[in-house]
């Protein structure tokens, strides 16, 4: 195979190519990489199936959005599975191979072992579905069918289906009532003929008493009379018969009437029970039907289910489980060095950086105590110097009696400066006492304008 394509392979397993550089890991690799593209085919189609199985197989367009984008998520997470390599970054400066890598992360793989079994199980489903259609529709039907006999007992049906036996059963009794008084006068009417025909035969010599005619009192006459009243208690019976259902015939138009609608409502709940039982026949029907078949025929549908579910596992966890059987060969040691080395170099400089920065801090830290100790040995000597050349001029000059007591305070007076300068020859005139805490400068006469010496550094306007 060609070096691009096989680039091509090696990138799709998510792995540098530069670091692979032995045979065995080009191959491996390489294998991994066509695994994870069957597995997006695989994983697409099986995604298609599974929405449109959802759909009670009404095909719908958008089963090839979700299949890609369900393909995608899975193969991704592969992808980073199988990229990843995990470095241990602890001791650095050793060369052992051993050392380079960490334990493998066992939750990684279990979850990805959890959703392969998931999504095989979601995509061996509508497989099953398809191939044992047959009997899944038979056992639906038994299922519909003991619905409906469950509904017909216990439902709405059910008490109609009684109140319109007890109808039946009503109307039975009354037509039983007029039966037997219907019946009852045609055994009569049949007595009767019986009767009558005994006197003819009788009166022809043919009868009892062997005599022709039939004279009155006789026996043929007594036959003739008897004959007459079966009649007439026939005719009584057919006329209280025919009372009874006038009698009844309120009833039983009501009754009729009643039947009929129950029939018609039974008829029409009936059918709404049949074609809600029938459509009760989508995806988790058909799922729960062939759960049916594998548990109550293992041997004939289950072992066949397992034996596609896991066919479909080992497909679908091959790149990851040939990722975990490979830990720790050449391709995971160079880039574990490439790591390491990287993180070794850049801990060097991280710790050089920051013995220059406190190298330059504490050289930073020098040159300012150094600046300080520098200016405040010339502020002392500037001190010093006004200090002395005060005293210079405190004594060459000569100063009032007033000034001199005033100076001698050190900076405690009992009057304010200017009250002690330029105070009142009047002495009734009240003095507003002050305290000053600052020390009182000299005054120096030079170029006949009164100045006051500098103290402390600092220097002063003119007086």
């Amino acid at each position: 195979m060609p070096n691009g394509r096989r680039d091509v392979l090696l990138k799709v397993a998510n792995v540098n190519p530069d670091s692979v550089s032995t045979h065995t890991d080009r191959v491996l690799y390489s294998a991994i990489g066509v695994f994870v593209l069957l597995y997006f085919v695989y994983a697409t189609v099986g995604g298609a199936a599974f929405i449109d199985a959802s759909s009670n197989y009404q095909q719908p367009w958008y089963r090839w959005l979700v299949g890609p984008m369900i393909a995608a998520g899975v193969v991704a997470y592969d992808r980073a599975v199988i990229g990843r390599v995990g470095i241990s970054y602890d001791k650095l400066e050793s060369t052992d191979p051993h050392e380079f890598l960490r334990k493998p992360t066992v939750g990684l793989y279990l979850g990805r072992l959890g959703l392969a079994v998931l999504f095989a199980v979601l995509i061996t489903e509508p497989l099953m579905l398809a191939r044992y259609q047959g009997e899944i529709d038979a056992r639906l039907n038994v299922m519909h069918n003991e619905q409906l006999n469950e509904i017909d007992r216990h439902g709405v049906v059910g008490t109609w289906t009684a109140r319109l036996n007890q109808l039946k059963q009503e109307a039975a009794a009354d037509d039983a009532v007029v039966r037997d008084l219907t019946e009852r006068a045609a055994q009569k009417r049949r007595d009767a003929r019986t009767m009558y025909q005994q006197a003819i035969d009788d009166s022809a010599g043919d009868g009892v008493s062997r005599n022709t005619g039939c004279p009155h009192g006789g026996y043929c006459d007594q036959l003739v009379r008897r004959s007459r009243s079966l009649d007439d208690q026939a005719a009584v019976l057919d006329q209280q018969a025919g009372t009874l259902l006038d009698t009844q015939r309120s009833a039983r138009d009501a009754r009729a009437t009643e039947q009929a609608e129950l029939t018609r409502q039974i008829a029409e709940q009936r059918q709404t029970n049949h074609d809600a039982v029938r459509a009760d026949a989508g995806f988790g029907a058909r799922t729960a039907a062939m759960w049916y078949l594998v548990t109550s025929d293992f041997w004939g549908v289950g072992v066949f289910y397992l034996g596609i579910t896991l066919l479909l596992v080992a497909l679908d966890c091959a790149a990851v489980g040939l990722k975990f059987a490979s830990r720790g060969n050449a391709y995971e040691r160079n880039e574990a060095r490439i790591a390491r080395r990287r993180e070794h170099e850049a801990a060097l400089l991280h710790e050089r950086e920051i013995e220059d920065a406190r190298t330059y801090s504490l050289a930073m830290a020098k040159v300012v105590t150094d600046g300080i100790q520098t200016a405040i040995h010339d502020e002392k000597v500037a001190r010093e110097a006004a200090e002395r050349a005060g005293a210079v001029l405190f004594t060459s000059v000569a100063l009032p009696e007033a000034v001199r007591k005033l100076t001698a305070h050190r900076g405690r007076h009992y009057r304010p400066v200017h009250g002690e300068l330029l105070g009142t020859d009047d002495e009734n005139e009240p003095m507003r006492n002050g305290r000053h805490r600052r020390s009182i400068r000299t005054p120096v006469i030079i170029d006949g304008e009164p100045t006051v010496l500098p103290a402390n550094g600092r220097h002063y306007r003119p007086l």
